[in-house]
This record gives C-alpha cells, sequence and structure tokens, in this order.
C-alpha cells in the first residue's frame, strides 16, 4: 500500500463514512455519518504524530475517544432513556484502531477490518435471528466444533509414525476438521430451512453433512408414508450427487497441485449424477415432504470414529500401493467407499499430492469408491425402504454407475 500521508488519510476518511453511514441509518445517536470519520482519521493523525513523537500519541488519542464516548452517554443519560448496548462506542474505539493501523501497522489489515465492521453492523437483526433460532442443541454443535478445532488440534504432534511413515496425527486431525467443517456447514444451513421447504433441500444439504444418513433418514418416512417415495428418491439422488461436491471440496484442499489432474472425472460423474436428479426433480418437484432431522456432525464420538477409520485407510492405501500396486490401492478403495467416501478420498489425494501415486489411479480409485457407496446405499434401499422406493431408486443407481463405468473405461 502507499505510504503517502494523503492517500491513508483518504483511506481512513472512506472506511469512517462507510461505518458512519450504517450508524446514522440506525438509533445510535452519538456517533453516525459524521462522528466516524473524525474518529477514523484521529487514529491516523496519532499515529502519524507517534511516529515523531512517540507512540504515547496513540494511547492519548485512544483514550480521549474512550472518555468522550462515556462523557456523551453521561450527558444523554439525563435526558432520555439510553440503550445498554456499548456497539457503537465500541466500533468508534475500533475505528480509531483502524486508522492508526493505515498509518504504521497493514493498510491491507485496516482495510479489511474497516469492512468487516460496517459488515457486522449492518447484519445485526439477521444475526440476533441466527442466535434465537438456536436451540440448545446447535449450541453444543459449535461448541464441540471449537473442542475439535481450537483445543485437540494444537494439541497434536506434527510428525510421521508408524509403518510407512504416513501416520502423521496433526494431519489427521486436520482432515477430521476438514470434513466436520464441510459437515457443520450444511447442518447449520439445514436447519434454517422450513420443514416444508422439499425433499430437494433435503437431499442438497443432506448429502453435505452425510449422504447415507440422508437416505436413511429418508427411508424411514417411506416406510411411514409409502406415497412420499416419489420425493424420497428425488432427495436420495441429490444427496448422492452433492457427494461428488463434497469430494471435490476435499480433493482441492489436500491436492491443490494435483487437482486440476484429478478433478475432470469427478466432474464428469457429478454432471451424470446431477442429470438423473434434474430428471427425478422435474417429475417429484410438486410434492412437499418434512425433512428428516439431521444428527449433529460435531460429536466428539463421530470425529474420533472417523479419525481412526481416516488413519486405517492411509495405512491400508500405503501398504496397498507398496505389496500389490494399483489393484490393490483399488480393492481398499471399494471397500473403505461403501459406508465412508471421506477416508479414501482424502488418503488418495494425499498420495497423489505426495508424489506417491499418479493422479489417474488416484482418481480412478476415488471414483470406484464412489461406485462402492451408490452400491451399498442401494443396498440400504432394498432392506429397509418400501418396494416402490426401491424400484425407482435402483433405476438411477443403475444409470449413475453405468455412468461411472463409462467413464472409468473411456476416459484417456
Amino acid at each position: 500500500m502507499d505510504d503517502n500521508p494523503l492517500i491513508q488519510m483518504g483511506l481512513a476518511l472512506l472506511l469512517g463514512l462507510l461505518v458512519g453511514l450504517q450508524r446514522e441509518r440506525t438509533d445510535a445517536s452519538i456517533a453516525g455519518i459524521r462522528t466516524f470519520p473524525l474518529i477514523t482519521m484521529l487514529g491516523a493523525l496519532c499515529a502519524m504524530l507517534a511516529l515523531r513523537d512517540g507512540e504515547w500519541m496513540i494511547a492519548a488519542g485512544l483514550v480521549t475517544v474512550g472518555a468522550l464516548f462515556i462523557i456523551g452517554d453521561v450527558v444523554r443519560s439525563r435526558n432520555e432513556p439510553v440503550d445498554p448496548g456499548l456497539t457503537t462506542e465500541f466500533a468508534g474505539l475500533v475505528m480509531f484502531g483502524v486508522g492508526a493501523c493505515l498509518v504504521i501497522g497493514s493498510a491491507r489489515l485496516a482495510l479489511a477490518v474497516g469492512g468487516v465492521v460496517a459488515i457486522l453492523l449492518h447484519l445485526k437483526k439477521p444475526m440476533h435471528h441466527f442466535v434465537g433460532a438456536m436451540g440448545e442443541r446447535d449450541v453444543r454443535a459449535i461448541m464441540q466444533f471449537a473442542l475439535i478445532t481450537l483445543v485437540i488440534l494444537p494439541l497434536l504432534p506434527d510428525r510421521e509414525f508408524g509403518p510407512y511413515a504416513v501416520l502423521n496425527p496433526f494431519k489427521i486431525w486436520l482432515m477430521v476438521v476438514l470434513i466436520v467443517s464441510i459437515s457443520l456447514c450444511g447442518y447449520v444451513a439445514y436447519k434454517f430451512l422450513d420443514s416444508t421447504t422439499g425433499a430437494a433441500a433435503g437431499g442438497l444439504l443432506g448429502g453435505l453433512i452425510s449422504s447415507t444418513a440422508t437416505t436413511v433418514s429418508f427411508l424411514r418416512r417411506t416406510r411411514e408414508s409409502p406415497t412420499s417415495a416419489g420425493l424420497a428418491s428425488l432427495a436420495v439422488m441429490i444427496a448422492s450427487a452433492i457427494v461428488f461436491v463434497r469430494v471435490l471440496i476435499e480433493m482441492a484442499v489436500v491436492a491443490r497441485n494435483s487437482f486440476s489432474a484429478l478433478a475432470p472425472p469427478i466432474f464428469a460423474m457429478l454432471f451424470a449424477c446431477a442429470l438423473i436428479a434434474a430428471a427425478a426433480y422435474f417429475l417429484y418437484r410438486h410434492e412437499k415432504t418434512d425433512l428428516p432431522e439431521q444428527g449433529n456432525p460435531t460429536e466428539l464420538k463421530s470425529a474420533l470414529i472417523f479419525g481412526a477409520a481416516y488413519a486405517v485407510v492411509i495405512l491400508l492405501s500405503a501398504a496397498a500401493k507398496e505389496h500389490f500396486g494399483s489393484r490393490g490401492l483399488y480393492v481398499v478403495a471399494g471397500v473403505s467407499g461403501l459406508t465412508d467416501m471421506d477416508a479414501i478420498t482424502l488418503s488418495v489425494s494425499n498420495l497423489v499430492e505426495n508424489g506417491k501415486l499418479e493422479a489417474d489411479t488416484g482418481w480412478r480409485a476415488i471414483l470406484l469408491a464412489s461406485m462402492s457407496n451408490l452400491v451399498f446405499k442401494g443396498g440400504i434401499v432394498l432392506f429397509l425402504g418400501h418396494p416402490k422406493l426401491f424400484g425407482r431408486i435402483s433405476m438411477m443407481f443403475l444409470i449413475a454407475l453405468a455412468a461411472g463405468g463409462a467413464i472409468l473405461w473411456f476416459w484417456p
């Protein structure tokens, strides 16, 4: 960023105007469209003086702004009821810091913080609605995510253990964090859907959480109400297609340098499944159904189970590749993919990224695992679902399996 004082002061003015514009449209009368630019420019000016006279100039300016806010609140409280909230006051202090950061810190950081302040102030009602709509179970899910991400992950050693030097506790748990993050995003969005939004949305977000769990959830509803078989088949097919979106996200995170070599066949399979789901949507789009309840994706027990499963798949994949070549890896992929796509996707992507596996073998193993997963879910439908549902699902899955087989056979 430019070190020109005029440019720095100009940026301070613009950021102050941005935040002040938002405050002017609220009932916060203590600071608005004029006051916030002055606060931000004062921060920049104090930082400029600090370069010459010492850092105490910034502290003095910050104390002055805080004192003025206190005086303003006291004066207003004598004449009218005062809102007990301190959002505007804290925003003013932050914007003073933004002005100072423009001069003696990172200008990019200052711009980002100023933008975030404006957005947070603007999203007051949606954020309050979000919190108000959360139940105890949802809060527990977020706290458990914090435990998994902020407490457990930093404590794990970041080095390889065991045979084949592929078991790194930190990296294994980092993959747990990735999977839980994807699932939690789907879970949070799922909670804010209306109960009659429809099976399409349920399958869409359910696929981000767990396509297998979504399949079982809708199967239970068809046993209670066989007339909902069309909607259930739509939801299951959409969830099964979204699995490939999840796979592509995981590949992009784990195998950035190899993504262009791994992704095209998976995109092709996603496109084929999306076409099947679109055909089902046009057949059943006018029907409505209650959304089934989704389980908490941040349970520590589930995270530990996935972490252990991922470690086993990593070890088996490395051993199979070492002793049996690609055929052994395909066997591991087929077995692993029966119940879970994440572990084999992350394992294979990691091997490809580290140069221990060819990209052509990697995407074939992942695609084979996805086909195995379709077979497994088809078996669940056969044993747990209504016969009418199995007839519709089996036709969709057979077409998807044929598409997968064609990609395996004809892809260059």
